[in-house]
């Protein structure tokens, strides 16, 4: 069946089961009138020579010829009713995935138009914004805070192209990088208005009705993915951090080889101890539904950067009401597909560490699509090492262009 949207299942939209008892019905009565024509149906009417009706003159020919012929055509009118059934099951599978795809796409739709009903009037856009669905090949979200100019500043000096360039870069490439980021929490304030004032000068922001805070990443996330669904038809959406290096062209060459798949989550996946100590960093104070203490977290991919195909962010926006929220982001997400038909691709070039690391890749021709250290959850010092990495372990400047998706 797929990824069931959660509105499949409510009142009044149009659920599963009530749809099913429909199509059975349906296929019940045409195999049912399809039988008793068949079997109980009257017979073709056989008119009788001078000497006695056919049927009698076989029979005192050869009745063991009728007896084969009888077998015979009772079994064509048997092969023929289950090659009926076959052909009417083949054709409710296919309506149903027809209706699931459909369902998908409307409630993806509704999601879309609640977020923007719901918007706040600091981060309202034009109307003609809101209704474009531009389709491009992957949009890259870069996470980031209201006391994080400097760290914007020297992903903008470095790898993330600017004004026309950036524009160009989604026309002719397919390629949408954004900064996202929410509200204060006294919408309009001066946290706001540096913002606005910022993103009218590069223009290079997607604003997101939600609250900024520390302990909300989760919930940024999740508000992340279900607005860049409702602007952009795109193939795979990105999380990064503000503090990572990232080669775009090379982020679009690893994703462009898992284009075929309908369902992929794409990162280092690591399975980090679940921390149930109160006050450190990385506290889960759900730690007791992951078992005994010093248990593991599930498969999931790091925070720092990863990839969903379409029907993933799709999922999330639909269902985002229903979606359970740990403490910590990366978790979260991954908590998400548990349970889903989705494939998990560990792609170790998307955590590439600094130089050396990243630069001896490059040397031997394997250049990574991120880099950052892990002792730190992302480039230590990132606003004063960020262009050091990039010119170490940058794709170089026309590299995007002539990379292919």
């Amino acid at each position: 069946m797929g990824l069931m949207p959660t509105s499949r299942y409510q009142k009044g939209g149009g659920g599963v089961s009530t749809r099913w008892v429909s199509l059975l019905c349906i296929s019940s009565f045409c195999l049912g009138v399809l039988v008793v024509d068949r079997l109980w149906g009257t017979p073709d009417t056989v008119k009788p020579d001078k000497e006695g009706s056919s049927v009698e003159k076989r029979q005192e020919q050869d009745p063991e010829l009728v007896v084969n012929c009888e077998k015979k055509e009772s079994s064509l009118h048997v092969g023929d009713i289950l090659a009926q059934v076959s052909r009417t099951h083949d054709v409710i599978m296919n309506l149903d995935k027809t209706i699931s795809s459909l369902e998908m796409q409307l409630a993806a739709a509704r999601a879309a138009k609640t977020g923007n009903e719901e918007r706040s009037p600091v981060v309202t856009r034009p109307i003609v914004e809101q209704l474009e669905h531009q389709k491009v090949f992957y949009v890259m979200g870069i996470i980031t805070a209201f006391s994080s100019r400097k760290r914007r500043d020297s992903i903008r000096e470095t790898w993330m192209p600017q004004g026309d360039e950036l524009r160009r870069l989604e026309k002719e490439k397919g390629l949408v990088i954004r900064f996202v980021i929410g509200h204060s929490a006294t919408p309009g304030g001066v946290l706001d208005r540096a913002i606005d004032a910022e993103d009218e000068q590069h223009q290079d922001f997607l604003r997101l009705n939600h609250v900024e805070g520390y302990h909300e990443l989760s919930s940024k996330t999740q508000i992340y993915f279900s607005t860049a669904v409702a602007k952009w038809d795109a193939d795979f959406y990105i999380k990064v951090d503000d503090d990572v290096h990232v080669n775009p062209g090379i982020i679009g060459s690893t994703l462009a080889h898992h284009r075929s798949k309908p369902r992929v989550y794409i990162g280092c996946m690591k399975s980090g101890p679940v921390l149930s100590q109160k006050g450190i960093k990385y506290h889960e104070p759900e730690y007791w539904k992951f078992g005994e203490d010093g248990n593991k977290y599930f498969r999931h991919a790091t925070g720092q950067l990863y990839a969903i195909s379409k029907d993933l962010a799709t999922y999330i926006s639909v269902n985002r009401h229903l979606l359970h929220k740990y403490a910590n982001e990366d978790v979260s997400l991954g908590s998400w597909f548990i349970g889903l038909d989705v494939e998990h691709i560990d792609d170790r070039t998307l955590c590439c560490g600094t130089p050396p690391d990243c630069e001896w890749k490059v040397q031997a021709g394997n250049p990574c699509a991120a880099s950052f250290d892990w002792s730190c959850s992302g480039i230590c010092k990132s606003v004063e090492r960020m262009e050091e990495v990039h010119q170490r372990c940058g794709e170089g400047h026309g590299a995007v262009w002539h990379a292919n998706f």
